[in-house]
Formats: structure tokens, sequence, C-alpha cells
């Protein structure tokens, strides 16, 4: 596995063996902190502790503990990414195979339109569901306008995902972003309209 999961059960295990390490004795705080995370994951789940008659071994062992840990939530993780990848293959292939969509956006999307059937009558009512529909900035008479806030709050990240991605690296996509903004409009509005 090449990267960190962020803000999952395994970024909880770096963040307790970091601060373990904070604390650990001098000689084996030394030659661990250097590391990057994913070399600090491995090294720690090698240590050999010993006996736990002192500090240093005690600290190895939980060092270890947690190192092992990581390593096992790390496969769970690539399992599920895997399941739920071929699962949006198979229930989904034209939206995955759209730019910036990964299998969690995918199912995200999935989820919210499965979940909602009577509601998903057109892309505007969609764009709704998922808090992505422009409505009027005040309750006077006004041509502004401004991003609905309520709707499926995932798949409103979901969809955030996807355009910071296709913003970044579709050039489509970033051709759109630059004709809406010689406009006038920003960022904001110019995905929004």
């Amino acid at each position: 596995m090449s990267e960190l999961h962020t803000a999952s059960p395994s970024s909880t295990v770096i963040i307790a063996l970091k601060t373990i390490l904070v604390n650990a004795p001098c000689e084996l705080r030394e030659s661990l902190e250097p590391l990057t995370d994913r070399k600090l994951i491995d090294r720690c789940a090698r240590l050999l502790p010993g006996v736990l008659d002192d500090t240093t071994a005690s600290t190895k062992y939980a060092l270890r503990a947690l190192a092992t840990r990581w390593l096992s939530l790390a496969g769970e993780i690539e399992t599920h990414d895997e399941g739920l990848d071929a699962i949006t293959m198979a229930a989904a292939p034209t939206l995955r195979q759209a730019f910036g969509i990964g299998s969690d956006s995918a199912a995200e999307m999935m989820i919210v339109a499965g979940d909602n059937p009577t509601r998903v009558r057109s892309e505007a009512a969609f764009a709704k569901l998922c808090g992505a529909c422009p409505i009027p900035a005040s309750s006077g008479v006004t041509h502004r306008h401004r991003l609905f806030r309520g709707g499926h709050r995932q798949a409103n990240a979901a969809l955030y995902r996807i355009v910071t991605v296709r913003m970044r690296w579709h050039r489509p996509t970033m051709d759109y972003v630059v004709r809406r903004t010689a406009q006038g409009l920003s960022n904001e509005t110019s995905s929004a309209a």
C-alpha cells in the first residue's frame, strides 16, 4: 500500500504510534523519528522487544503492536477498496469511466440515487438532493445565486472531490473554469452554473 489513508482507523493508529514515540527512550526515538510514516510502520512491526523488564522493551512492544494493527487495518482497507471497485465497475461502468470518479465517489452517488429513486426525476432534482443546486441569494428579487447547503452531505462531499480532481487535471473542465472566471464568476459560482 503506497499511501496512508487519512481520517480512518489506520490514521488513528499512526497518531497513537507517534505519541508513544515522542515519549520513547532517547536512543529508540532518535532511530525512528526521521522515518516516513510507511517506513516507520514497517520498522516498528519488525521490532523485537525481548523481555518486558524496562522502558525500552515496553515501548518496543507497544510500537510493534500498533504497527501490526496498522498493517492489518491497511490490508482490510485494501481488500474493501478492491471489492468496492469491482461492485461499482459492474453496477455503473459508465459512471466509473468518467474522469475523476473513483469507486468511493461512484458508490456514494449510487447510494444516494438508490435510496431516493422517487426524488431523482431529473438532473436538477439530483443536484438539489446532493446540495449542489443554485438558489436565490436572498428572498427578494435578485439575479444572484448561491449553492443550496442542504441535501445529502456525503454525496455533496463526493461531488466536491470529483470537481476538485477535474478542475486540476481534466483539460475540458480546466478550460470551462477559465472561461467562467473570465466572465467574472468565482469557482463556486462557475461550478454551480
